[in-house]
């Protein structure tokens, strides 16, 4: 395949680029004020504490856990059975219609604990497809040996849109309650559009079997290539312990005590360093001992959470959060990208929807652990030791799965015995 000089090709990339960044814009903006007005509700109008109100947003990542949970095989095998870009379309407009019913449950006030509960469970159910198809899509546009660089790049406009959606949905409920909503509402009709604009050649379609042969090929896949198995768990386990996001409401009202926009900036801080760092992936990928480089990351993303756990002071507790999104960002780099270029176009759709559960049960049912671990220690002992529970797996898997550490490059013969001069 050639360059992506084509103007068809020059001209698809750049939709996708804009669908992922006003998709992650709306629906960060969405997730980071529905969190907040759980944890509000609980305390004022529910009279939970501190701990019993952590644990509410433990379970609200379970909800939107559990459908990704259960969809997720069918969302591999519809991103490698149907057009990809439909499959998109369709959860960004599901999405859209979370927005609209919240925007006017806070407009009229029936907003309650169950609503927002089950508008969080139809998220994580619109997602678990968003993820393999759009996932799915650039391969088509971009050629393999482009590829490192398209992930950058397109992890570029994925943590623009988290700084900037979760940011301006704190400014925005600090002034109205609805008006979070109606922006995302807003973004996610402009999302749809961009997607339905794409024109990438169709991929090949995934050989004509039942259904539930094509999901079970594309996990014994998985589970047959250790270092993809490797590279997956990692991020699973790593992520589930110390994952912090879903205790910043506790951190921002209870903690730092810095309000709604407070809460806005710290959950847009991670992304801050992400974007750093995706941005100077775009201009530098890594080319040279990527899995050692993969390993160090997530431990220092370990212990930057356990650092943000134990922080009081609210500029050290950004910039712990900045730290920890830079270094998650170059684990996500370079796991992508072997995940890209190590899979056939055929099983890419359920192979990225398996990445994607993963990645799903490490923040929402890191999100959980989190909240039960709060309802015992509290929030700042509940991300501390998750932080270090991270650093631990980080250890265990430089053993279990030595292949990450002798990947060297992003080529499918990663598995080389002599360093790369």
């Amino acid at each position: 395949m050639s360059a992506p000089t084509h103007p068809l090709q020059v001209r698809d990339y750049r939709l996708i680029w804009l669908a992922r960044f006003i998709n992650t814009a709306a629906t960060t903006a969405m997730v980071v004020v529905i969190g907040a007005q759980t944890y509000q509700l609980a305390r004022s109008q529910y009279g939970m504490s501190e701990a019993q109100a952590s644990f509410l947003l433990g379970i609200l990542g379970l909800v939107q856990f559990i459908p990704f949970l259960l969809l997720t095989p069918l969302a591999g095998v519809l991103a490698d059975r149907m057009d990809r870009r439909y499959v998109a379309a369709a959860s960004c407009t599901v999405d859209l219609l979370i927005a609209v019913v919240l925007a006017l449950a806070n407009h009229q006030g029936f907003l309650t604990l169950p609503l927002l509960l089950t508008m969080a469970a139809a998220y994580g159910a619109a997602r678990v497809f968003m993820g393999p198809a759009m996932s799915a899509i650039t391969p088509n546009v971009v050629p393999p040996e482009l590829l490192p660089k398209a992930v950058a790049v397109s992890s570029i406009a994925w943590q623009s849109a988290a700084i900037l959606g979760p940011a301006l949905g704190g400014f925005l409920l600090a002034r109205n309650h609805a008006l979070p909503y109606q922006f995302s509402a807003a973004m996610l009709g402009l999302g749809v559009i961009a997607l339905l604009a794409i024109r990438h050649r169709a991929p090949p379609a995934a050989a004509k079997e039942p259904p539930l042969k094509l999901m079970a090929d594309g996990a014994k896949f998985v589970l047959r290539e250790r270092f993809l198995l490797g590279c997956v768990t990692l991020d699973l386990f790593a992520v589930l312990l110390g994952g912090a996001t879903a205790m910043l409401p506790a951190f921002a009202y209870d903690v730092l005590h810095v309000g709604d926009f407070g809460l806005g900036v710290m959950r847009a801080a991670p992304a801050l360093g992400a974007v750093i760092v995706a941005t100077w992936l775009g201009f530098r990928p890594l080319a040279r001992n990527v899995g050692s480089k993969m390993l160090w990351a997530v431990a220092v993303y370990g212990l930057a959470t356990l650092l943000f756990g134990l922080s009081t002071h609210y500029w050290l507790s950004l910039v712990m959060l900045a730290l920890l999104g830079a270094a998650d960002s170059v684990s996500v780099f370079i796991r992508n990208t072997l995940v890209q270029l190590n899979t056939p176009d055929d099983k890419r759709g359920r192979v990225s929807s398996i990445s994607g559960l993963a990645i799903s049960a490490s923040n929402e049912l890191g999100e959980m652990q989190s909240g039960l671990a709060a309802a015992l220690l509290g929030p700042v002992g509940a991300v501390a030791l998750g932080g270090a529970g991270a650093i631990l797996v980080t250890a265990i898997w430089a053993g279990l799965f030595p292949e990450l550490k002798r990947a060297k490059t992003f080529a499918p013969q990663y598995r080389q015995k002599e360093p790369v001069s």
